[in-house]
């Protein structure tokens, strides 16, 4: 760790209290305690976090080992089987309707996590522990919740905000740099979305994130802050996605069914930057936008060190049928946030959701999975 924690920030999100900078070996264990006080706690992790982060978690806050349960590590958990089989271990366990989950981990177990929490016993409270910095700044801000189905990404789940969510940039130390990586995608797609000086800030400092060694701690502190302050901004304004909510989808629309073309074999973050650049092109070739927003997207990708195109061959027809099965489709059709430039979106007069063409969509996707260099016009 270089650099002292920021200190603790607090936000309010549709009844979410949210903590930013709360360590979880003092002050983030003490809120944990204050909120479920009177409750019996279920512990969800994953077989990496669970060693390093939810068993001291467990052991601070006195929950017995049998009361805290695992995942195999990665997307291939957050399936309709392991909320079936955590579910009916909770049953097993005694659990009722005094239980709080507690969600230690990633952006898949707080998925999980919060629609187990969602669907047992009708309804209990999740409080949210993300652990990586896509958690932080994205997954566990919103009170989206749900699994993935052989069909594509999250098309079960439900809204379920967490009563409490413990954001601690101190433990990003203990991430992998390919993972760091993947949680500044979803800060590239918050700095596009909101305004130039965003998008300045992050390329400036991102340095300091993905760096060989850990972060410096300080500069994670205040990109997870800002990111926060960006999407709780958002979700206040429209809790339900029937509007400016729909901005947060950008690049989301193809990076999902690149997710489910590829069998998952990539990270979230990287397909949603893939996304990004595809669907920038995608606003180019309709005239929504100037040809300097694809490549500017395209450099930002290289300068955080994403990928601009898959590592695996994908075939465009493939990525575009996967589209059709997003939760944001419409009549077999998916819409599409698309930026106008970075910090103006498209479409708000259509709720943010914009219809595009299938060939224009093939023919972005053809020209983005082609190797980019940047001598060339993206």
């Amino acid at each position: 760790m270089t650099g002292p924690p920021r200190a603790t920030t607090e936000f309010i999100l549709h009844g979410a209290r949210i903590l930013v900078g709360a360590s979880l070996g003092t002050g983030g264990t003490e809120a944990i305690r204050s909120v479920a006080a009177g409750r019996r706690l279920a512990i969800i992790s994953d077989s990496n976090v669970g060693p390093l982060h939810a068993a001291a978690v467990a052991r601070r806050l006195g929950v017995p080992t049998g009361d805290c349960f695992h995942v195999p590590a990665g997307e291939v958990s957050k399936t309709r089987e392991e909320w079936s089989r955590l579910t009916d271990a909770m049953v097993t366990r005694g659990f009722g309707r005094d239980s709080v989950v507690v969600a230690v981990g990633g952006g898949v177990v707080g998925d999980l996590a919060g629609f187990i929490a969602a669907t047992f016993m009708r309804g209990v409270p999740v409080i949210q522990v993300p652990t990586s910095l896509l958690a932080m700044i994205d997954a566990a801000i919103g009170g989206k919740s749900g699994v993935d189905t052989p069909a594509g990404k999250n098309l079960v789940g439900a809204f379920h905000h967490p009563v409490l969510v413990v954001a601690d940039p101190g433990v990003l130390k203990t991430l992998p740099p390919a993972h760091l990586r993947n949680g500044l995608a979803e800060a590239l797609k918050h700095a596009v979305i909101t305004s130039v000086p965003e998008f300045d800030w992050l390329l400036e400092n991102a340095g300091a994130i993905v760096r060989q060694g850990p972060p410096d701690i300080a500069v994670a502190a205040e990109l997870v802050e800002r990111n926060i302050r960006i999407k709780a901004g958002i979700v206040a304004r429209d809790e339900r996605e029937a509007g400016v909510r729909k901005t947060l989808n950008f690049g989301h629309t193809i990076g999902h069914a690149i997710e489910t073309a590829s069998a998952f074999a990539m990270l979230h973050g990287e397909c949603v930057g893939i996304g990004m650049r595809v669907e920038a092109m995608i606003a180019v070739a309709v005239g929504l936008a100037p040809d300097t927003l694809a490549s500017r997207i395209t450099a930002a990708l290289a300068a955080l060190g994403l990928p601009a195109f898959p590592a695996l061959p994908l075939s465009p027809d493939a990525v575009l049928a996967a589209t059709r099965t997003d939760k944001k489709a419409r009549a077999g059709a998916a819409e599409y946030a698309l930026a106008c430039d970075i910090g103006v979106m498209a479409g708000a007069e259509r709720g943010y959701g914009t219809p595009v063409p299938d060939d224009a969509v093939k023919a972005a996707i053809a020209r983005a999975f082609t190797a980019w260099h940047p001598t060339q016009r993206a």
